[in-house]
């Protein structure tokens, strides 16, 4: 009886406390109450291990095709000990099983992988979407449409996931270039590291925001076992970044006013969170051993660039870019991931003096010439490391995967492709274009298989754009900046033709060296502002010099555009179809 009024007193002063926290991690945008990202106390929940999906059987001690069934749900998902659940839209084999990100799909060199990807999406998006930009709207207005692009992979276009051949839930509604319900993943290619993610028109940025991202690992243990990377599913961890904000009550924030509502009432040119969920937890910690890790780092970000670097000074090695790996190892002390670039990193941390690393990062947003990174966007995730010294047998070899080259020389073509930026007489964006066309314009890039061609990439615009192309290869040869760039881009306002314009008149300022650890084989490259980027792009397998053992040429075709969504959604994405 005596401890009943304590008992109350501590009760009412729980709940006071508890109120001055929830104002505390409140933020008031308009009518959205918003978590204060500051304020959650980072490195309080362990990273999460994504569930591995194999895409073979073993039959007889032997790898045979499989076919796997994955669906997109929606449900439930814990980002923060601190925060409400969130609804989610998450792949996986079945709802209870569904994550964020999707369960990582584990492929053999030369055994193909089918996918039946299903839509169980309500009929409502859970964020705000824009009908003024070229988007997929079902003809009754009702369910999501969706599509899965498996970025980095060398297949057929009717397994590329055009971003108009989406279908709604049970495949009630279709886009125009829809023809089946089973995707084809050859995994001839070379061993490395892919990803998948929606690619539906228009709603490729609110898709991937609400969860619809996973990895995808092709391996060829013959080639990958005598380097001696770190192996195993300890000590071999695909770590997906990506950035998010939140209403209080949990849900995901995404403006729902566009910078010209009486233009676009929803797009914004870019989005950007300040929480930094790493296999999707917020600023997540992992106990590791004093030895050597590889990490396959995913940006799986709408638009923010990271510049990794660990805040007690240990180095990174670079094994492998986007999908290939490096001829050698790299050491790095920070790098620089821009939408939808993949760096393959091994990590040693029986070299830290320290008990403890923090990931951090300082890349400014937008990109590069945008805000300075705050208390919450610096602050990646934190590693525990114990005290114990061990034996490490795995290594890090001298030479890695050395790939055929190619010549300048051998180009069979060579073309221009010009990103502009488009605003309004305040100077607010309203779409940007490549080569000055829309999407639905016809393709003028159409390469032929087996061949392979120069593009110079010119960046009329003031950002940073990580330029993707779909099935084909590239290395970068050389950054050239522009000289008497207005002059230039008020002729290619007029004519939009590089040549006309004289391009090599202007393509002479300083020169960027391509770092070392970009200089390989890439499906992803960032496409300096003011420059001129020069790329060979091949469009045959990079390791056998051998041309697809499908048909390149067949309808929808492929796709190239920048990784930043909201730009690709508005509307910086071109056909790329090949010809015989």
């Amino acid at each position: 009886m005596g401890t009943k009024p304590k008992s109350i007193l501590l009760l009412v002063l729980s709940i006071c406390l508890m109120g001055i926290i929830n104002m505390a991690i409140a933020w008031e945008d308009g009518e959205d109450k918003l978590i204060n990202p500051s304020k959650l106390k980072p490195f309080v929940d362990d990273l999460v291990d994504m569930p591995t999906v194999r895409g073979y059987d073993v039959v007889s001690g032997l790898p045979i095709s499989k076919r796997l069934r994955i669906g997109m749900f929606a449900k439930k998902w814990k980002f923060h000990r601190d925060m409400p659940a969130t609804t989610v839209f998450a792949y996986g084999t079945s709802w209870q099983t569904a994550s964020l990100p999707g369960p990582t799909i584990e492929a053999l060199h030369g055994v193909q992988t089918d996918v039946t990807w299903e839509n169980h999406l309500p009929a409502e998006h859970i964020l705000p979407w824009d009908p003024t930009i070229p988007t997929a709207i079902p003809r009754t207005h009702e369910g999501v449409p969706t599509v899965v692009h498996l970025h980095g992979a060398i297949d057929e276009p009717q397994s590329d996931g055009n971003s108009l051949a989406w279908f709604t839930n049970g495949f009630n509604q279709t886009g125009p270039t829809w023809s089946r319900r089973t995707y084809r993943y050859h995994n001839h290619q070379h061993p490395g590291n892919l990803w998948y993610h929606d690619h539906a028109m228009g709603l490729t940025r609110v898709n991937i925001l609400a969860g619809l991202i996973g990895a995808y690992i092709v391996r060829h243990h013959e080639i990958e076992d005598p380097l001696g990377l770190p192996s195993g599913s300890e000590f071999d961890r695909p770590l997906i970044v990506f950035d998010r904000s939140f209403r209080t009550d949990g849900s995901i924030y995404m403006n729902s006013t566009g910078n010209n509502p009486n233009i676009h009432p929803q797009w914004q040119p870019e989005y950007f969170g300040d929480a930094i969920i790493v296999n999707g937890k917020a600023w997540p910690r992992m106990t590791v051993r004093r030895r050597k890790y590889r990490f396959r780092i995913i940006n799986a970000s709408n638009a923010r660039f990271f510049k990794f670097f660990f805040t007690n000074g240990l180095d990174f090695v670079h094994v492998g870019s986007d999908s290939a790996y490096d001829e050698r190892p790299v050491r790095l002390k920070n790098i620089l991931l821009a939408p939808s670039e993949i760096a393959d990193l091994v990590v040693d941390f029986s070299m830290s003096r320290t008990n403890h690393a923090i990931l951090a990062n300082d890349a400014p947003y937008p990109y590069p010439s945008g805000d300075p990174v705050n208390v919450a966007n610096s602050k990646v995730m934190k590693f525990v490391i114990k005290n114990e010294h061990e034996l490490d047998t795995s290594r890090v070899p001298e030479k890695l995967i050395k790939y055929p080259t190619e010549e300048l020389s051998a180009a069979s073509q060579t073309r221009y492709i010009a990103m502009f930026e488009y605003t309004t007489p305040s100077d607010e964006p309203t779409h940007l274009f490549l080569n000055a066309k829309p999407y639905d314009a016809p393709a003028t890039e159409t390469p032929k298989p087996g061949t392979t061609e120069i593009w110079n990439i010119i960046n009329l615009t003031e950002d940073n754009h990580p330029l993707h192309i779909h099935l084909g290869l590239f290395t970068v040869i050389d950054q050239t900046e522009m000289v008497d760039l207005d002059e230039f881009k008020t002729c290619m306002e007029k004519v939009n033709d590089a040549v006309k314009c004289e391009i090599e008149k202007h393509a002479r300022g300083k020169k960027l060296e391509v770092v070392k650890h970009e200089k390989g084989w890439k499906n992803v490259y960032k496409m300096q502002p003011g420059f001129v980027t020069k790329i060979l792009v091949r469009f045959r397998f990079i390791h056998s010099n051998e041309s697809y053992p499908f048909d390149a040429t067949a309808d929808p075709g492929y796709v190239y555009h920048c990784h930043i969504l909201d730009h690709e959604d508005n509307a910086m994405m071109r056909p790329l179809k090949l010809i015989n």
